[in-house]
């Protein structure tokens, strides 16, 4: 097939009538590899890949785009996400002959075709096949669920660098004082580190100075100093940024983060570099994508859901996640935006299980009500200021004889007392409360019930099924490119299967009998006895760490152990 200006609607289509080789490829695996390839043709994406392939170098391209983009798509397919893997089943496997003609493109054009032609486009690509397959499936991607992962990188582990913040601010201090030292302190900024460039006009100024003594050759070779740390400090905190703190040096992107199981040594418990990887599924396909540097998932929720509003041009109208991103600005985001968000909270398994009940509830009127069944009221506190943005004093009176007391005073000093003041943060707490209730109810049951088959069983499928463990390009982007690739070719595995079995893609739906749940009621007795286990536990910890100290002063004579031992023990 010539490579023309003029797309038509079979540029994945092999033309090939048969293969010269001994043993062909069977028809089964053929019709498999016909309807993949058909596929990518509804989808309409020969027009894209064609475009982008013209811009590379303004001549032919060696090898067919269009045919090459399905050898790569094929090899995410079966797990091969590796350029050599590729370009090995290039050559030897017969699904990927029959997909490119007989040629047999290297790992190096491979690459340059995936860095040259996916990359820059592959949002447009993913959500264009996407589209086609959720059309084709008679899917409506408007109930999702998230979840998100933190996935190896491809980097060294054990060569990452923290952020200097500490050692800069030690450094300019030492920097100011010499300055003034040197009488050349009167134009210094009052706030934030000195810039290299100010610290290097100094040096320059004292070079040419007519002072030519020991003592200030000797502070200025100190000044000199002082200016390339200051420089080494601003090129790492420039590769850091703003929301980091550290990065590797084979991968400035990857940031150390504390994985459950990492590559080198199974379970980890140390830091490793990693990516944050946000899935949004829908009826089991990864609807979109986004990898992040961010340690934390709650921070990354707004994100995922805008990448999915740029791919569809729609808002899910239903969204599941777990504990994780349970948090006010979350919360808020969904309310804007038209999504009803089943999203838990911290709290959500204590207070389910009946552990840990809430020790409060906020009322329409604006009160609280205790777990005692006590109202409070707002109250002034001037000699006290809330820890929490935008909280409020709240005080619950006639504490005498509450048989709760105990758990709800747990974590203050006087274990009675005829009152109790509580922090509240009206507008986190109605967010909760709204959550709870959403969560609680036969909508919520069933919502739940999904996103731990989906969102789970996506990184299960991707992990497992497909052996993916970390990642094997370096940078943000090559990350994300890759993720795509991986989450493309799950969606194809699973649209083939529902192809060949004539899958419907129905979720799981609660009975009709079905009533909206209730949280179990907290036990006073059990709440009280688990209080005074952890009390004790506390206090034996206490007097166990009591002897361990006076043990480590006996024997080296230092509280920090780095004494020599008294020679009379």
């Amino acid at each position: 097939m010539m490579f023309g200006d003029t797309f038509t609607m079979d540029e994945f289509s092999t033309k090939q009538g048969q293969l010269f080789y001994s043993f062909p490829i069977y028809e089964e695996e053929k019709a498999k590899i016909d309807a993949i390839m058909s596929l990518l043709d509804r989808s309409g994406i020969a027009e894209a890949i064609g475009r982008r392939a013209r811009k590379g170098d303004g001549g032919r391209p060696p090898f067919n785009p269009y045919k090459l983009f399905a050898a790569v798509v094929l090899g995410f397919v079966f797990g091969h996400s590796s350029l050599r893997e590729i370009e090995s089943s290039c050559r030897n496997d017969l699904r990927f002959i029959y997909v490119l003609d007989n040629q047999v493109p290297d790992y190096s054009t491979i690459s340059r075709f995936i860095n040259g032609v996916i990359l820059p486009q592959k949002e447009l690509l993913f959500s264009m096949i996407m589209k086609t397959v959720f059309g084709e499936c008679r899917i409506q991607p408007d109930t999702c669920y998230i979840d998100g992962t933190k996935q190896e990188a491809d980097a060294n582990r054990y060569r990452f660098v923290w952020k200097p913040t500490r050692w800069h601010e030690k450094l300019d201090g030492r920097i100011r004082s010499l300055l003034e030292t040197m009488g050349l302190g009167n134009d210094l900024p009052a706030k934030g580190y000195l810039p290299s460039s100010l610290i290097a006009r100094k040096v320059e100024k004292a070079a040419a100075s007519t002072y030519d003594g020991n003592a200030w050759q000797g502070m200025l070779k100190n000044l000199t100093g002082y200016l390339l740390k200051v420089i080494e400090y601003e090129e790492k905190e420039a590769i850091c940024g703003p929301c980091r703190n550290s990065y590797y040096k084979t991968d400035h992107d990857a940031t150390a983060m504390c994985l459950k199981q990492d590559y080198y040594s199974g379970l980890g418990s140390s830091m490793h570099a990693a990516y944050s990887v946000q899935l949004i599924t829908s009826h089991g396909f990864v609807a979109s994508y986004l990898v992040s540097q961010e340690r934390a998932d709650m921070h990354v929720f707004a994100k995922a859901i805008d990448v999915f509003h740029t791919m569809y041009g729609i808002y899910p109208s239903r969204i599941g996640a777990d504990a994780g991103y349970g948090c006010t600005e979350n919360w808020k985001y969904c309310h804007e935006h038209g999504i009803k968000g089943f999203v838990k909270y911290g709290s959500w398994a204590g207070e389910r299980s009946g552990r840990n009940p809430a020790v409060y509830t906020l009322e329409d009127d604006d009160s609280i009500t205790c777990l005692g069944d006590r109202k409070g009221y707002k109250v002034g506190m001037p000699n006290r200021h809330p820890k929490r943005k935008g909280a409020v004093f709240y005080k619950v009176d006639g504490c005498d004889g509450c048989q709760l007391m105990p758990y709800c005073r747990r974590f203050m000093n006087e274990g009675v007392g005829s009152f109790k003041i509580f922090e509240v943060s009206p507008e986190y707490q109605r967010y909760k409360q709204e959550a709870r209730n959403l969560l609680l109810s036969v909508e919520g049951i069933e919502m739940r019930v999904n996103r731990s088959i989906q969102a789970e069983g996506a990184f299960g499928g991707i992990k497992q099924n497909m052996s993916y463990t970390r990642l094997r390009r370096t940078g943000l982007d090559k990350a994300s490119l890759e993720i795509m690739l991986t989450c493309l070719g799950f969606n194809i595995r699973k649209y083939m299967k529902a192809i060949a079995k004539g899958t419907e893609f129905n979720e799981w739906k609660a009975p009709d009998s079905a009533v909206p749940e209730t949280f179990k009621k907290p036990s006073a007795k059990r709440l009280a006895n688990r209080v005074s286990r952890a009390r004790k536990k506390s206090a034996n910890e206490a007097v166990r760490d009591s002897h361990k100290y006076k043990k480590t002063i006996m024997t080296t004579g230092s509280a920090g152990g780095m004494g020599k031992p008294y020679k009379g023990m």
